[in-house]
């Protein structure tokens, strides 16, 4: 079996190490949202409290979760992602 000798473009590595990133962020999002859905929102009707006029579960779950999500989403993008040139090696050399 012949083993590949060409090397593998860093930018994959890049590319792979920041898509587990987004799938972390895709976990926490999830479950801020399941927690407080159904943790909050599996009660009888009756029993719920309301903020600004949104049931509690929700108010935290969507709305608050949004908030959370998005403020979190650009500090890691701002501070763990880092740019990477798509251009091709052998366009850039022209």
């Amino acid at each position: 079996m012949k083993r590949d000798s060409k090397k593998v473009d860093p930018r994959y590595k890049i590319a792979n190490r920041e898509a587990l990133i987004g799938l972390g962020l895709v976990i926490v999002n999830f479950i801020w949202w399941f927690s407080f859905a159904y943790g909050m929102g599996s009660k009888p009707v009756d029993e719920y409290s309301y903020i600004f006029g949104f049931p509690a579960w929700f108010f935290y779950s969507c709305i608050v979760g949004t908030v959370i999500m998005t403020i979190l989403v650009i500090v890691v993008v701002k501070f763990w992602f880092v740019e990477v040139d798509l251009g091709d090696e052998e366009g850039d050399k022209e």
